[in-house]
């Protein structure tokens, strides 16, 4: 059974989007490895930009300046 785990940040994903990213995945692992659809778990972690860095510095503030 695999287990996938997407994390991305929390900035509006819309719930069509996120659809997609699982069928995707999901369609994915069917088929380059073979995996049963009816199995494969696939999880999506939405993370506040002030909980995710980059560099030492949040995403929150990367994108405030641009960067």
């Amino acid at each position: 059974m695999p287990y996938v785990n997407i994390k991305i940040t929390q900035e509006g994903a819309s719930p069509e989007a996120k659809a997609k990213l699982i069928e995707g995945v999901t369609n994915l692992l069917r088929d380059v490895l073979g995996k049963n659809p009816q199995t494969t778990v696939v999880v999506i972690e939405e993370v506040p930009t002030d909980n995710w860095g980059i560099g030492g510095e949040t995403i929150t503030v990367r994108r405030k300046r641009g960067a």
